[in-house]
């Protein structure tokens, strides 16, 4: 007893067991998480040491260099990259995929803990951290508030920061642009040089006044009391009266020779939300966290905080769950109108709504069935399941559709009743529609084998596919024979009355004439093969001429809804004339785009670029359906706008185009990024500069940028070490008095309400303080003498540089541009064409990296993955057929799809991408099952007795509608998803289109060509 039979004696058995599988398939449903891909985040750990006074070059030498080495002995390590900033030394480490992080952090953290005298001792303990400090927020959120900035600034730092800090799934709440109250003692350098007061004097009197020291126990009977002297300043005055030294006319306080003020930290970068002071806030979330459950908490979070301190205003700048959300509804959607379609498709051809009954309710059960698979598997809802779950919908009908074709035949042609024609006809194709549905199936294993992004991409795309064939392949030979049991339980050549019926009859007169004209056509034109064949060759080299016109890039655009407009000037100018500045842009900018809902902006360095003088707008839009402009054509608008309108600036404008996509798989930005490499700097900022020029006169190149700036205006003070050490000083002293004087140095803490702020040292105004004021500060002695700091020093001027990149123990330069009105890999191409020209010393070479490197990586993953699919299914074919000939006829249906692929790609102005290279990939499997429909009546009449010409006309004749059917039901899924309307929607569109266009126009060629192609070179199985 087979299956159909079973479950036909068993209808109840087999109702039930359905019931079961939906049941767990909708339960499983509620608890799938949601996100915008697969769980591919980079295995990435980030290293940050300081190294406190030390230059750029130094901490290259001394630490991130030595880092490096450290780090590259660690097993499982595929690249790393460095920054080396004044003082600071960041590493960014990335694991190769599969990697286990945890595990992969506790190696590096033991790794560097062995190796740390290696490092100066100066140097701080490196930190090691599971996630790249520099990832981009999930979430953005702007707190604006007419109260105090240092007011706000504890209220966000004390009390909000930790609300965020406390959801599940938030790794880091990261506050930008903050007032930190602080204590601040300004000397009176006219004053300290007056009395002679060297400035470590200073920091001794208040070091020594401000003590909370334990004093010792005491016993008193039976208790042991603790002793404690606390002598910490409690107001201001108290610092104010401290006594600095003693002579005989009296004693020096710090009120007489200083300002004491409480204010706040010395401002690194402003942040205005919607054109108020206030304060950005970045939330990030862990590795292994659902996006979209986080953001959700997120922006619940902040409406509860809203609710609680109604002095602040907090707005959602940026909120990619909302964008993955949305991007997910309307994949989903797309997939819920493809089923629709595809039902009313098998409504057409089979005339009855009985039968189509049958395949409509056998659909959403195979659905719900996938996503039990789905959870048991551990997959989120993501566009790839839905993808797959798309491409499914279009395929999993096949098998339902020949059961139920063969049943009809047999009830309408044999006179069965309908419970025998049920199980007869189900168990006849059984092992037919088994063979069919593992030869689609093989098209999916090679993604199995895909190395990278593109095999963690799309391996969950081909499971979800596998897990709906294999569902609907049980749902057709168990439910479908049950429901057909039942539902067309009516006795043969019994008709129905009335206006149906007459539609009916016409709907089939009309399909006879379409048979038997296709059968009339074959007939004439298989009488000339050659020129069938001939047609067929001239089409595809017409198609193939469209291939220079398509261009490529590694991921297809998206529209995220944001837009950011920068301004960036001079190195070295002041926070206070940028800001001046960033204000003429921010009105500029603000009534152009009447599609903002948000806006923040924010001046002074980025964490990429510390010492970059920019300010940046981002501005956040409404929904993609609410507006007629996209954001890249909004970017494109101020960029035209905003050109030479600001003195001193250089605008660029950027519409992120799956930033957030891009920097989850790869760790990198988007655009067109230019890597110099190689050992000196000058000759990379040369090269860099040169790069630069040609970058820029590439039609379609924006916004060109060089991350090596120029370096900043300094002052170097060089200690004489000989005079130094004459006069009993060492360099360390030399240096701590000019680090007092104008950075300031912390004399202990100040404590109020149960926080501690920290006292700083420093002249008055130090800023605007000349060089020989600098130089007639004086220090002490371990005689007691008073010596000038001129005395000890010489000066010079020059430039300072501001960032050492480094990648694979190798220095770099790194040009970055966007990209308008052309594809990514056509200006990529171009662009290494011109950068090949540039002469160059040995040692030194300029490529193109970024994401165009990872788009040729994968791209020769995927040829492999395309080849294989295609041995594959020739290998299954020739087990079905017993023949190494007919395979051959039926795979030719595969290059010929090129025609429809290309042209589709062409006329929709969609690009070669990850997506369209898996669309064809799959269409490797798809396509040849039309030709195994044909070759295989062909043969069956062939071995009858019929001749050549005669049987190929005839299985064309029998078998035109089932082709139409499961092609028109796989197009018609696609469809909706194909137009790519709504967010999210455009990022499966090409894979969508790839699979439409080459199945419609290999479809409308092998109607024609396997038949040709089967007269000359096909056999009869054997």
């Amino acid at each position: 007893m087979n299956l159909p039979e079973f479950s036909i004696r068993r209808p109840v058995f087999a109702s039930m067991v359905a019931l079961m599988v939906v049941a767990l398939g909708a339960v499983s449903f509620t608890r799938l998480r949601i996100d915008l891909l697969p769980a591919v985040e980079l295995p990435t750990c980030s290293i940050r040491t300081e190294y406190e006074g030390a230059s750029p070059e130094v901490v290259e030498r001394l630490v991130t260099q030595i880092l490096e080495e450290i780090v590259a002995t660690v097993p499982g390590v595929e690249e790393i990259t460095s920054e080396s900033s004044e003082g600071r030394s960041n590493l960014t480490v990335r694991f190769a995929f599969g990697v286990d992080l945890d595990a992969a952090a506790i190696d590096l953290q033991a790794q560097i803990e062995q190796e740390m005298d290696e490092l100066p001792e100066e140097v701080g303990r490196p930190r090691v951290s599971k996630f790249d400090i520099a990832s981009f927020p999930i979430v953005i959120l702007g707190v604006s508030s007419p109260l105090d900035p240092v007011e706000l600034t504890e209220i966000v730092e004390d009390q909000v920061r930790f609300r965020f800090a406390r959801i599940p799934g938030v790794a880091q709440v990261d506050p930008w642009g903050s007032y930190a109250r602080e204590v601040r003692v300004e000397l009176d350098p006219a004053r300290v040089n007056a009395l002679g007061i060297p400035l470590d004097t200073v920091l001794d009197a208040l070091r020594d006044a401000n003590l909370d020291r334990p004093a010792g126990k005491l016993e008193q009977g039976r208790f042991e009391v603790t002793l404690r002297a606390p002598s910490e300043f409690q107001s201001l005055d108290e610092i104010r009266n401290t006594i600095v030294l003693e002579r005989g006319d009296g004693a020096v306080t710090i009120g007489q020779i200083a300002k004491v003020k409480d204010t706040y930290e010395k401002l690194t970068r402003n942040v205005r939300v919607n054109g108020n002071l206030g304060l950005r806030v970045a939330i990030r979330k862990q590795s292994n966290a659902n996006t979209v459950d986080v953001a959700k908490a997120i922006i619940e979070e902040a409406a509860r905080v809203n609710a609680s301190y109604p002095q602040l205003e907090m707005v959602v700048i940026s909120n990619q769950g909302n964008f993955i959300e949305r991007s997910i509804t309307n994949v989903a959607s797309s997939v819920l109108y493809g089923s629709g379609f595809a039902v009313l498709v098998l409504l057409f051809f089979l005339r009855s709504l009985r039968s189509t009954l049958v395949i409509a309710i056998a659909i959403p059960i195979s659905i719900i069935a996938t996503f039990a698979l789905i959870q048991l598997g551990g997959f989120t809802l993501n566009l790839m399941t839905l993808g797959g779950l798309a491409l499914g919908v279009g395929m999993m009908v096949d098998s339902s559709v020949v059961v139920l074709e063969n049943i009809f035949r047999r009830r309408d042609e044999l006179g069965e009743s309908a419970r025998d024609a049920a199980a007869r006809g189900a168990s006849e194709v059984q092992s037919a529609i088994i063979a069919s549905t593992i030869t689609t199936l093989v098209i999916f294993l090679p993604l199995a084998f895909i190395e990278g992004v593109a095999g963690l991409l799309f391996g969950e795309l081909a499971l979800v596919v596998v897990f709906s064939l294999v569902c609907s392949l049980l749902v057709a030979l168990s439910l479908v024979p049950v429901l057909a049991s039942r539902l067309l339980d009516r006795p043969a050549g019994e008709r129905a009355a009335g206006a149906v019926t007459s539609w009916a009859d016409r709907a089939e007169a009309g399909f006879r004439r379409f048979d038997n004209g296709y059968r009339d056509s074959l007939l004439r034109v298989l009488k000339r093969p050659f020129m069938v064949v001939g047609s067929a060759l001239v089409l595809l080299a017409g198609s193939l001429m469209l291939y220079p016109l398509i261009g490529s890039e590694y991921l297809p655009p998206s529209d995220e809804g944001e837009v950011r407009v920068s301004g960036e000037m001079e190195v070295g100018t002041r926070l206070a004339l940028v800001d001046k500045q960033a204000r003429k842009l921010e009105a500029l900018v603000g009534p152009a785009v009447p599609e903002a809902i948000a806006s923040v902006v924010t001046v002074g360095p980025g964490f990429r670029d510390s010492g970059a003088a920019k300010g940046e707008i981002q501005l956040s839009l409404v929904p993609a359906k609410d507006r007629s402009r996209s954001n890249a054509e909004i970017a494109d608008d101020l960029r035209e706008l905003l050109e030479g309108q600001v003195a001193g600036m250089l605008i660029r404008t950027r519409a992120p185009q799956g930033q957030f996509l891009l920097q989850r798989v790869l760790g990198t930005d988007e655009g067109i990024q230019i890597e110099i490499r190689g050992p000196e700097l000058g000759v990379l900022e040369e090269l860099a500069e040169r790069a630069g020029e040609v970058a820029a006169s590439i039609e379609g190149v924006t916004d060109v940028e060089v991350s090596r700036k120029s370096g900043s205006p300094q002052q170097e003070i060089r200690v004489n070490r000989e005079k130094v050490a004459d006069v009993g000083l060492s360099v360390r002293d030399v240096t701590r008095i000019l680090e007092t004087g104008f950075a300031g140095t912390m004399a202990g803490e100040y404590r109020s309400g149960g926080n501690s702020y920290r006292i700083l040292v420093q002249l008055e105004d130090a800023e605007q303080r000349t060089i020989d004021e600098v130089l007639d500060m004086t220090l002490s002695t371990p005689d007691g003498e008073s010596v000038a700091l001129r005395n000890l020093v010489e000066t010079a001027s020059g430039f300072g540089p501001l960032v050492i990149e480094r990648r694979n123990q190798e220095r770099v330069v790194k040009v970055s541009a966007n990209v308008a009105g052309r594809s990514e890999g056509d200006v990529a191409r171009e662009l290494q064409a011109r950068l090949d020209e540039i002469p160059r010393p040995r040692g030194h070479e300029l490529v193109v990296a970024g994401s165009f490197e990872a788009q040729e990586r994968e791209t020769r993953e995927l040829i492999i993955a395309f080849l294989l699919a295609i041995a594959l299914v020739y290998m299954v074919l020739a087990c079905q057929y017993e023949s190494l000939r007919d395979p051959l006829v039926v795979m030719l249906s595969v290059p010929f799809a090129a025609v429809g692929v290309l042209t589709t790609l062409y006329l929709t102005g969609t690009t070669f991408n990850i997506q369209s290279a898996i669309g064809c990939v799959v269409l490797g499997g798809v396509v040849v099952n039309n030709a195994i429909l044909l070759v295989d009546q062909a043969s069956r009449l062939v071995q009858e007795g019929r001749a050549p010409i005669e049987a190929v006309a005839e299985a064309g004749r029998r078998r035109l509608r089932p082709i139409l059917m499961t092609t028109l039901t796989t197009v018609l899924a696609l469809l909706p998803l194909a137009f790519g309307v709504g967010e999210g929607a455009d990022a499966q569109a090409p894979l969508a289109r790839a699979v439409v266009g080459g199945l419609v126009g290999s479809t409308f060629i092998t109607l024609f060509l396997i038949p040709a192609v089967f007269i000359k070179l096909g056999r009869s199985r054997s």
